[in-house]
């Protein structure tokens, strides 16, 4: 990617405004609303670089996970199979354009965010937030690897990753209090996008659950809830690997 500069100041300028877009929204909408069932800006804002640092860190690592559909599509992916090495490892690992600009932005949001909110750190928060961003990697990569497996028996799936994506984007940017109690459930324990941010958001700003009313300290599950979200995409995985017949390409 430094090799091209101009594609290279480009991506990460739309990098940048992607997520600043994000965050002007945010500001928009509190600033008409100055508080959303108990949440603030400042909150919000801080809420929004819990997930950013999930998020990132997703792209960072596992973006190749993304790409198992085009694999399959074009024949590729049988090569993964006569190869003395797990297919999954294989996809993730190969060669592509991939610069931790979005990551380097998010710790960069994050701090700026966590003075903004007023946030105490403490040895707790400086142990607690980097398990945060890897519990919701491994959310993000194990809903997007189910989605992935999804290509075996469908093909094409670009439709139902952009609809995954979409939804990832939007109800995460608010607290799920703000929805109805079946958006509520859903975004808790099907797609569990308010472990990336909302429950940590919860315990470290020290404010009452009212989305669920759960304790706060719900919070703390998020590792091992993106290890569930891992084994249980890695399951289905397992399942489509038995089943997949190839393309014909």
């Amino acid at each position: 990617m430094l090799e091209y500069r101009a594609n290279f100041v480009m991506w990460a300028f739309f990098t940048i405004i992607y997520h600043g877009t994000a965050i002007v929204a945010l500001w928009v909408t509190l600033r008409n609303f100055p508080s959303i069932n108990g949440w603030n800006f400042r909150e919000t804002a801080f809420m929004y670089g819990l997930w950013m640092l999930g998020h990132s860190l997703h792209n960072t690592l596992f973006t190749g996970v993304g790409s198992v559909p085009e694999f399959v599509r074009e024949g590729r992916f049988d090569r993964f199979l006569v190869r003395p090495l797990d297919p999954l490892f294989q996809a993730i690992t190969v060669p592509q354009q991939v610069w931790p600009d979005e990551l380097i932005l998010a710790v960069i949001y994050f701090c700026v965010a966590t003075a903004f909110a007023g946030v105490r750190v403490d040895w707790i928060f400086v142990l607690y937030v980097p398990f945060v961003a890897i519990g919701g990697a491994l959310i993000d990569f194990g809903i997007n690897l189910a989605i992935a497996t999804a290509s075996f028996w469908f093909t094409r799936i670009d439709s139902l990753r952009w609809v995954f994506m979409s939804l990832e984007q939007e109800f995460s940017r608010y607290p799920i209090s703000i929805y109805q109690r079946g958006v509520r459930i859903a975004l808790t324990f099907a797609l569990p996008f308010a472990f990336m941010n909302y429950f940590p958001a919860t315990y470290l700003l020290h404010k009452s659950e009212d989305g669920l009313h759960l304790n706060p300290a719900v919070g703390l599950l998020t590792p091992l809830v993106g290890a569930v979200c891992v084994a249980a995409g890695y399951a289905f995985w397992r399942v489509g690997i038995d089943r997949y017949q190839g393309t014909g390409s």
